[in-house]
């Protein structure tokens, strides 16, 4: 990430920063991806299916990693207004956690988060293959950062889907080439898209990032 596009200057009481995990799992058939339903009151995108993340909360950064981010993920990550790299990271396995149940961790110090008990959080395991901030006009807008992640890294059992917070429902292990078929957000479909073409190897070079923190929409690569 270089230069102007390491940058967005902006208001951070109105656009909250956010962590979002795609947690592919292989199969006999091809890969699935772990999705659920958010609630149909939800006051952000209610009804559709998405990823399981959420906001980053202060207490991210002071959270230790069992493994640390890999070098081009810290890089790609890292900017001068924002949470750091490592605060992003924890974000995204906590809220992986409490909305799925399933432990992206390995042995070390644990965070006081349910189900960590002898493991602290493995931000290794994680790749960071989007960006997109919220359009205006919407009733909350967040700084989503998208993390590839397989399943094979989980210190859980990812058939036992049992989250601490109900805010996802119909939690399911969806067939990725089946998953567009669900009702979801346009950028949910986008990260799909590009999440398969990482799982094939033909992801385009940097991360695509949809920003729309200025006065205009702008798509680029970080």
């Amino acid at each position: 990430m270089g230069g102007a596009d390491a940058r967005v200057r902006r208001p951070r009481g109105v656009i909250r920063d956010a962590a979002t995990i795609v947690l592919l799992r292989k199969g006999p058939s091809g890969p699935s991806v772990l999705m659920g339903q958010r609630g149909s009151k939800a006051a952000f995108m209610p009804s559709k299916f998405v990823f399981p993340g959420g906001a980053v909360d202060a207490g991210d950064a002071q959270v230790p990693l069992a493994r640390p981010l890999a070098p081009a993920c810290r890089s790609a990550l890292a900017r001068a207004d924002g949470p750091s790299p490592e605060a992003l990271a924890a974000a995204a396995i906590r809220e992986l956690a409490e909305e799925t149940g399933q432990i992206l961790g390995r042995p070390g110090p644990a965070p006081a988060w349910p189900g960590f008990e002898g493991h602290g959080p493995d931000a290794g395991a994680l790749r960071f293959i989007f960006r997109a901030i919220t359009p205006p006009g919407r009733p909350r807008r967040f700084d989503a950062r998208f993390f590839l992640a397989d399943a094979g890294a989980l210190a859980s059992d990812p058939d036992r889907l049992d989250p601490p917070d109900a805010e996802l429902s119909h939690l399911q292990w969806v067939p990725l080439h089946e998953a567009r078929a669900l009702d979801m957000p346009f950028v949910t479909e986008v990260v799909l898209a590009e999440a398969a073409a990482h799982h094939e190897g033909s992801s385009a070079p940097g991360v695509p990032f949809f920003d729309n923190g200025g006065p205009s929409s702008v798509f680029r690569r970080l």
